[in-house]
């Protein structure tokens, strides 16, 4: 009897809340879902978007302070749209993701974020990369927009299974974004960097369907666009695209160095064709080895492609700065 009384005694008091390691479920719930809605906008995938420098670089004209606040208003429009696309894309897709190794992770084919949520979002981004850049003066960069949208939904609901095709609407995304810089600041694209844009495009995009190819092995049938490709097929693509960025780099390289002849400038265009070759020879090592993943991804955890990368950007900006 004496034991049972102390025992009582050192229970809860009547009216008092016993104390729980739990937090509210509620809350709980409300920031795991913001957190799943954050991810599902792929902001890792972002760092595309920084394509849309490569225009005002190439130009030289990236310091301009003018340029720069242009080519931060196509970043962000990109930005925009390219996340509301990859909500509307997972939304769409959540079936076939729930079957792929991978993308079974992310947090719509989870069912951490509401299908009509994904959606609406996506279709309010979309609008909102092309409405804003419209009523604010910059109208060619609104078109370029609503081409990249329209390419991506192309691609998400009828076009992405069919052959060769999705490369091309692939690769025009990346494209699109190279110019969108260029556009927003008036400036004009020359017909060098738009060969070396396109075929540059297409040789990331057919790098990452081979690694694909061969990272998934017998599971090819997740992603049925696969079931129409080999790999000596994309590799071919992938081969034949590099060849013409070389090509048309280096013809761009030594172009300007002519231009230049009579100057005492260091030809600093024409250095800069042995990273950028060393780069891609790098970069197509790391797809053959079946490195699947973005392109993002793959340059940024090899630290011999980063270093690859600054070299040429540094000879490159030499170039275009006429040092």
């Amino acid at each position: 009897m004496r034991e049972t009384a102390t025992a009582d005694a050192t229970a809860t008091p009547p009216g008092d809340v016993a104390p729980t390691a739990q937090p509210p479920v509620g809350g709980l719930r409300l920031g795991t879902r913001s957190w799943a809605f954050a991810q599902s906008l792929r902001p890792r995938q972002w760092i595309k978007n920084i394509l849309v420098f490569a225009a005002p670089l190439a130009a030289g004209r990236l310091w301009d302070l003018p340029v720069l606040l242009d080519t931060l208003v196509a970043l962000a429009a990109f930005v925009a749209a390219s996340a509301g696309g990859y909500l509307i894309n997972d939304a769409r897709d959540v079936d076939r993701d729930r079957a792929h190794p991978t993308k079974r992770r992310r947090p719509i084919a989870r069912g951490d974020v509401p299908l009509v949520l994904a959606y609406t979002a996506g279709l309010l981004l979309q609008l909102g990369a092309i409405g804003v850049p419209a009523v604010t003066g910059y109208g060619e960069l609104a078109i370029c927009v609503g081409v990249y949208v329209v390419c991506t939904t192309l691609y998400s609901n009828w076009l992405k299974h069919e052959p060769v095709v999705d490369l091309a609407l692939v690769a025009a995304g990346f494209l699109l974004r190279s110019m969108a810089g260029g556009l927003a600041a008036g400036i004009p694209l020359s017909r060098w960097f738009l060969i070396v844009a396109a075929f540059g495009s297409l040789f990331m995009v057919a790098g990452k369907r081979y690694s694909e190819i061969v990272t998934l092995g017998d599971d090819q049938g997740t992603r049925p666009s696969l079931r129409e490709y080999s790999a000596s097929y994309l590799r071919f693509v992938w081969s034949t695209s590099a060849a013409v960025v070389i090509a048309a780099y280096c013809l761009w390289a030594f172009e300007v160095a002519d231009q230049r002849a009579g100057e005492t400038t260091a030809p600093w265009t024409s250095l800069s064709i042995a990273p950028l070759v060393l780069g891609l020879l790098k970069y197509a090592r790391d797809v053959d080895r079946g490195y699947t993943g973005e392109p993002e991804e793959i340059v940024l955890r090899d630290k011999v492609l980063l270093a690859l990368g600054a070299a040429w950007l540094v000879l490159f900006g030499l170039g275009v700065l006429h040092v």
